[in-house]
């Protein structure tokens, strides 16, 4: 292992000890309760819940002729005012055989709902260039595409993709390069990761928080998919893969894509979309939420998060598969938006529907009548805000806050805090005294929520 790697791996070995570590400085960074890490004590009948996106409507059609009803592994993501979405063109017949080669195709949306395919004039197909093919070389099976947000990046490689390539003696991922997004190169001859099945959405990104480049892919175990990781400080000389780790009495299940991304808005997580494959149940597939401080172990929610009924179209073979991005459209700040696609093999196209989620919505602590209290933590900012919605006329928030013991702060109790009711994204927080916390900035304390009849989704402090 290189310089560079062996730093890498170090990083990220030093970063798991470090989360484990108190107290938790989480300055004015918002904090998803999506996972159980700020969470010290939970009691009463407080427990995380998952919830659904909503189901809104189909944004994509792939009824052009390089497309086809097996077009999929699609990539979503925002640049600046422009959406981008990248995604396999293909097309089987009655006896799931291909009509057409494999191509890369392109859209592009202004507000992420209505999606245009520009002629784009790279790529000849049946004896014309008039088409959306945005790449048509080596890795069009997955050609996966994120752009890099690495400061130091050059701008001629601004745009980058990761892809399985298959020549003889050469099988692996091979890394790809683009100054717009547009027209691309090979980085390298040969593959970079080697280690692995790749016959899914294999996928790579700068994350921002831990600075390095992540890569993940699919593999086998034992028979059963699974996902593997790499990081790389350079994007081109990657480390050893490493299988994903999840809480002892997790299900092994089979898992096919993986969708992984940081979490919009608080980079310090991952998240990740992989689908779940039922080979038992007429090739079923079901996309399920997992989430990561470190990018090696996740949490696995059991429950789908797209089901086969939502809305429709989604029950057979390849048919659920979430796209990899999730985004805030304009005009839209209270929600994400996800995509997933439906009509796989079921007639002449394909479709891609778009999802809704609350903006930090995608997991809440709820409770009746619970509470709970956070490790030790420090923050930045004078007031703490709070995503919540209560559920019944009784439902209501308090908020205590105490010092490094457990110890309650005369004048911030729950009994001091002025109840918070409704649906709110971003709700100050208000005691007798008022809401000032500036001089308690930088100082260790914990928070304790006194939650009855509400869903808490996240906090932070401004």
């Amino acid at each position: 292992m290189d310089r560079a790697l062996y730093t890498a791996s170090l990083v990220l070995c030093l970063e798991s000890v470090l989360l484990a570590a108190d107290p938790i400085a989480i300055g004015t960074r918002i904090e998803p309760l999506i996972d159980e890490f700020l969470l010290e004590n939970v009691a009463g009948d407080a427990q995380q819940v998952l919830h659904r996106p909503v189901p809104a409507e189909v944004v994509l059609v792939t009824g052009a002729s390089c497309e086809g009803n097996t077009s999929a592994y699609y990539t979503i993501f925002r640049d600046g005012d422009l959406f981008r979405m990248y995604y396999r063109g293909s097309h089987a017949d009655s006896n799931m055989k291909s009509t057409h080669r494999e191509v890369t195709c392109y859209a592009e949306s202004r507000d992420g709902i209505h999606w245009t395919k520009p002629e784009l004039g790279l790529f000849e197909f049946e004896g014309s260039k008039k088409n959306n093919i945005v790449w048509d070389g080596i890795g069009t099976h997955c050609f996966t595409v994120f752009k890099d947000r690495n400061p130091d990046c050059p701008p001629a490689a601004r745009y980058k993709a990761i892809s399985r390539g298959r020549p003889v003696g050469k099988k692996g991922l091979y890394i790809f390069q683009s100054p717009d997004g547009l027209h691309w190169k090979l980085m390298a001859d040969n593959p970079v990761i080697t280690e692995g099945y790749f016959d899914s959405q294999n996928l790579a990104f700068w994350d921002p928080h831990a600075r390095i480049y992540r890569a993940y892919h699919r593999t086998f175990v034992d028979g059963v998919r699974a996902i593997m990781t790499q990081t790389s400080p350079n994007y081109r000389n990657w480390s050893r893969s490493m299988l994903l780790k999840y809480p002892a009495g997790t299900p092994r299940e089979h898992l096919y894509t993986n969708a992984v991304t940081n979490y919009p808005g608080a980079e310090h997580i991952l998240l990740g979309f992989p689908t779940r494959y039922l080979p038992n149940e007429k090739s079923r597939v079901e996309p399920v939420l997992m989430t990561s401080r470190d990018g090696i172990h996740f949490r696995r929610w059991a429950k789908a998060v797209v089901p086969e009924t939502a809305p429709k179209d989604r029950g057979g073979n390849r048919s659920n598969y979430m796209t990899w991005g999730m985004v805030e459209l304009p005009g839209r700040p209270h929600e994400f938006s996800v995509y997933a696609t439906e009509g796989y093999y079921e007639g002449p196209d394909s479709r891609v529907r778009r999802f809704v989620y609350r903006k930090d919505g995608l997991v809440s602590l709820r409770a009746a009548r619970g509470t709970a209290t956070t490790r030790t933590i420090t923050f930045g900012g004078k007031e703490l805000v709070l995503n919540y919605q209560t559920r019944t006329d009784r439902g209501r928030i308090r908020v205590a806050v105490q010092d490094a013991d457990g110890r309650a702060i005369e004048g911030l109790t729950a009994a001091d805090c002025r109840p918070l009711v409704g649906d709110h994204i971003e709700q100050r927080v208000a005691w007798k005294r008022g809401a000032d916390l500036s001089p308690w900035a930088g100082k260790t304390v914990r928070l304790h929520f006194v939650v009855e009849d509400a869903d808490l989704f996240s906090f932070r402090f401004r």
